[in-house]
């Protein structure tokens, strides 16, 4: 009797320890299932002077018009006014409020400039790009920026509610930028 109780515990523990690793696979599991739900990548393009939020499925979960840069073609130096184009990274949500900024055009610092945010992309070769809000609703839909990307201010407060940085940022080209790019 004594081998059935003992035979009856070893099963009973080999139980046990298969559903508590049947539950720890699950919970990793979701744990990855989550992770990838919140892999999704905004999309610029250029053309349709658009940006998307896109989620693992593939499907928009936000879109607004935006503004890029003033001249065609894929970003060549510093200062070009020419929006990037490929595949970025967000690296930082910035507050922007308080931010001034001078746009050359006799006008001088503009309270406001960038609206309540700057989501600052990682851009190699270059700094101080991103998609910002604007001082100039009418701009949007335009080339107008000196490079970043520009969002109606109540349009980029309802992205930023949606992303978090790590975050991938595609830029793509417009017919004028390729021909830009060709030149």
């Amino acid at each position: 009797m004594k081998h059935i109780y003992g035979y009856v515990f070893v099963v009973f523990g080999f139980v046990a320890l298969a559903v508590a690793g049947i539950y720890c696979l699950e919970y990793r599991h979701r744990q990855e299932l989550e992770k990838v739900q919140n892999a999704n990548i905004i999309l610029v393009s250029k053309q349709e002077m658009k940006l998307r939020l896109i989620d693992y499925k593939g499907e928009e979960i936000f879109s607004a018009p935006v503004a890029t840069g003033k001249k065609a073609g894929n970003k060549r130096k510093a200062g070009d006014m020419r929006t990037p184009e490929g595949v970025f990274q967000v690296s930082d949500i910035q507050r922007a409020t308080d931010w001034k900024h001078d746009f050359g055009d006799g006008k001088g610092e503009i309270d406001g400039a960038y609206g309540d945010f700057f989501i600052r992309l990682q851009v190699p070769g270059y700094r101080g790009i991103g998609i910002h809000g604007t001082h100039l609703p009418e701009s949007i839909s335009t080339r107008a920026s000196e490079g970043c990307i520009r969002m109606d201010n109540e349009d980029l407060k309802r992205l930023i509610s949606l992303i978090c940085p790590p975050l991938t940022v595609v830029i793509t080209p417009g017919v004028e930028d390729e021909v830009e790019n060709h030149l």
